[in-house]
C-alpha cells in the first residue's frame, strides 16, 4: 500500500489516499474536539474498492474494483496506528474503528477475518469496532458469522452495529439504496438473535434528507425501543447528494433543527442522537459517504463541502 495523497487537519480529521495494487482506496482517521486522542480516537476504514450499491447520498459508489483482502484492510488500520502508536498499544479509552469509509462491508466476509485479528494485533484496551450496514440481500453468512464473533471477542458493549435506514417509507429507501436489502421486519428479527445482555442497543441511522419520512409508529411496529436507539445525522455534502436533489433535513449549523423529529421519537420511547459533528469533517471530506477521489477527479462544485486541499505525499 502506498499513500499517496492526504486532506484535512490533524486536529479534527485526516483523509489517506492510496494505492493498493493498481486500486485506489481511502480511510480517514478522527477525533471528536475536546477530547484528545487518548481519550476519543476515530479511524474509519474502507471494506471495498469503491462500491457496486450507488447510494444516492454517497460519493463512494460506483468505480467498483473488487474486495480487499483483511491484510489490506488491516494495512489502513496499522497505517494510522503506526503514525501515532509505532508500538501498537492504544491508550484511547474509546478507540473506535468503523467499517464504513468506501463500500458496504457485508459485501466482503475478508471484514470478518479483519475483526476476528483485530484484538491480537492491537493492544488497545478501548477498541470497539463498529459496522453500519444497509443489510444488502443475500448476505446471511456475513451477519450470522458475524454473531459469533461479537460474542466471542466483543462482549459486554465493545461492539456498535447500526443498521442505515435514512426513511421510514420502503419505497423511498428503495430509491435512496437502490438494491434488495432486508426487509424491517428481517432486521428485527435478526436483532432479536445479535442482542445479549450487556450489549449496546443496535442503531438505526437516519441520514436524513428534507421530505423522507420518518414515522414513529412505522418505527414502533418493528424496532423495539429497547433494543434499538435512533440516531439522527445530516446528508453530507457530497456530489452524488447534489446530482439527485437531495437536501439535508438538519442543518448542520444549527443543532436544534432536528429538535421537533427528536422530540417526537423520545415520545415513542426511543433514545435519539441528533449526531452533527464538525462542519470541517464536511469541507474535508472526511464523513461517511464522502469520497475524496471522486471530488477530485470531478471538480463539481458542492456547497458546503470538499473546501480542503489534497496534500501529494512524497515519502
Amino acid at each position: 500500500m502506498k499513500v499517496f495523497a492526504v486532506a484535512g487537519s490533524e486536529e479534527v480529521a485526516t483523509v489517506y489516499m492510496a494505492d493498493m495494487d493498481g486500486k485506489m482506496i481511502e480511510f480517514v482517521e478522527a477525533l471528536q474536539p475536546p477530547y484528545r486522542r487518548d481519550e476519543r480516537w476515530i479511524l474509519m476504514v474502507s471494506t471495498l474498492f469503491g462500491c457496486p450499491v450507488k447510494c444516492q447520498i454517497c460519493d463512494a459508489g460506483g468505480q467498483y474494483q473488487g474486495k480487499p483482502s483483511a491484510e489490506q484492510i488491516l494495512a489502513q488500520v496499522d497505517y494510522m496506528v503506526g503514525r501515532w502508536y509505532p508500538d501498537r498499544r492504544v491508550p484511547a479509552s474509546k478507540f473506535k474503528i468503523q467499517f464504513a469509509r468506501m463500500g458496504e462491508p457485508a459485501l466482503n466476509m475478508a471484514v470478518l477475518e479483519a475483526l476476528e485479528q483485530l484484538p491480537r494485533r492491537f493492544d488497545a484496551p478501548g477498541l470497539m469496532p463498529s459496522i453500519s450496514t444497509i443489510a444488502p440481500h443475500g448476505t446471511d453468512a456475513f451477519f450470522e458469522r458475524l454473531i459469533d464473533i461479537k460474542n466471542r471477542l466483543y462482549p459486554g458493549g465493545r461492539f456498535q452495529f447500526q443498521f442505515s435506514l435514512h426513511t421510514t417509507d420502503p419505497g423511498l429507501r428503495r430509491r435512496l439504496i437502490p438494491v434488495r436489502t432486508w426487509t424491517f421486519e428481517r432486521m428485527a428479527a435478526y436483532a432479536d438473535r445479535f442482542l445479549r445482555p450487556g450489549d449496546r442497543r443496535i442503531t438505526l441511522n437516519f441520514a436524513l434528507a428534507a421530505g423522507s419520512p420518518v414515522e414513529p409508529e412505522v418505527l414502533l411496529r418493528h424496532f423495539d425501543p429497547q433494543k434499538f436507539l435512533i440516531k439522527i445525522t445530516p446528508v453530507n455534502p457530497t456530489c452524488r447528494a447534489v446530482q439527485h436533489g437531495l437536501v439535508s433535513y438538519i442543518d448542520p449549523h444549527d443543532p436544534a433543527s432536528g429538535a421537533e423529529l427528536a422530540g417526537r421519537l423520545r415520545a415513542a420511547g426511543y433514545e435519539v442522537i441528533v449526531s452533527i459533528g464538525e462542519v470541517r469533517e464536511n469541507q474535508i471530506g472526511s464523513n461517511c459517504g464522502q469520497y475524496v477521489l471522486r471530488y477530485l477527479e470531478s471538480r463539481q462544485a458542492v456547497q458546503g463541502g470538499y473546501t480542503y486541499a489534497a496534500e501529494p505525499v512524497t515519502a
